[in-house]
């Protein structure tokens, strides 16, 4: 999913920042002399990411511990190449970024290609809530898909605030986008047609097209990346358009009139997960232990608006910024997480009929 991959340049952003930046103790585990010539290899989701986990979590780990962090770029979903470098033991990375529904296809076999971290108890990560958990992943952010619109196309009117607006073309009429995929755009269709958040999985497949049939002759623009859905909003090419946060948040820095609706929004998850077999399996731990405190999460606020899994992180994070969090809690109140075990089972039933649907 793109949002990970999309930058954050809010000004205001820049110079609020969040409190707490600098280098916490670590535990006596680690010690510079233990750790010389030790280095761990994380995949992350690179572009503004990489910038700010090398400022906030990778440079000050170094510093604390010496044990070199190197951060690296890859697929959004970059299940074959670890299952490649596991089966192989040949460990081009020690651990990774990524979502549920990768950890789901990487440990459901008869052998794990995840370690398990282990690391329920420890202080630094126990206060991390469950929905932000599993064996296999500690979560670090969370991503969303939001409404987005043209404020000035609104102007002296209704602007659109629930999937149910969006799909009314009558009442809210406006140039529309909608995602080439079938992945959050299958739960707006339903809850456009009035199902409420929790009842949205499992998905009716049936109940979705019947909506997405009412609605197909009105979308302008069948939209493939996250840079695309900012361009159109930054252009005024469309009004409404559901997208990844962080797509309207940077139209919004570089100054376009444009409004995100949170209620319903669709949330998935990113977790730190290690490679079985890595040797380097400990110093990803005390890495995920770091990286897991509240001070460190607030401080990515910098960069951009991060959905951070430490509630006590907002108590760093500026308040006039923290509304902006996937994770503010009036934001993740109102939104319905991804399944990513139904994903799992049916992304290919969807893919298909959605891409017949399209060709229809």
């Amino acid at each position: 999913m793109s949002i990970r991959q999309s930058g954050w340049s809010r000004r205001t952003l820049l110079k609020a920042g969040a409190a707490g930046t600098a280098a916490l103790a670590m535990p006596a585990i680690w010690s510079p002399a233990r750790a010389q010539n030790k280095r761990i290899v994380v995949r992350d989701d690179g572009g503004i990411y990489t910038k700010a986990y090398g400022e906030i979590f990778y440079k000050p780990f170094t510093e604390a511990t010496g044990i070199e962090v190197v951060g690296v770029q890859a697929n959004a979903e970059p299940t074959a190449q670890i299952r490649s470098m596991v089966e192989a033991k040949s460990y081009t990375w020690d651990m990774a970024k990524i979502s549920q529904p990768a950890i789901l296809m990487l440990t459901g076999g008869d052998k794990p290609l995840l370690e398990k971290h282990g690391l329920e108890a420890d202080p630094a990560v126990a206060s991390i809530p469950k929905q932000y958990m599993s064996e296999y992943g500690v979560g670090t952010n969370v991503y969303t898909t939001v409404l987005a619109y043209r404020t000035d196309a609104f102007k002296g009117r209704k602007a659109p605030a629930s999937w149910k607006d969006f799909y009314d073309v009558a009442n809210f009429p406006g140039r529309r986008a909608l995602r080439k995929h079938p992945f959050d755009t299958i739960e707006q269709a339903l809850m456009a047609d009035g199902v409420t958040n929790d009842k949205v999985y499992p998905c009716d497949l049936d109940r979705a097209f019947k909506a997405l049939d009412r609605l197909k002759k009105d979308i302008s623009v069948f939209w493939t990346s996250g840079a695309q859905v900012e361009q159109m909003l930054l252009s005024g090419e469309v009004d409404m358009v559901p997208t990844w946060v962080s797509r309207p948040q940077a139209a919004m820095a570089a100054g376009a009139p444009v409004g995100i609706v949170w209620d319903q929004n669709i949330w998935g998850l990113d977790s730190w997960a290690i490679l079985a077999g890595t040797p380097n399996a400990d110093a990803c731990r005390q890495f995920i232990k770091f990286a897991s405190d509240p001070k460190r999460q607030a401080a990515l606020v910098k960069y951009f608006p991060a959905g951070v899994t430490q509630p006590e992180a907002f108590n760093h994070i500026d308040a006039k910024i923290a509304p902006d969090c996937p994770t503010f809690p009036a934001n993740i109140e109102r939104g319905v997480k991804i399944d990513a075990e139904y994903w799992l089972k049916n992304q290919q039933t969807g893919l298909e009929r959605y891409n017949a649907w399209l060709l229809s």
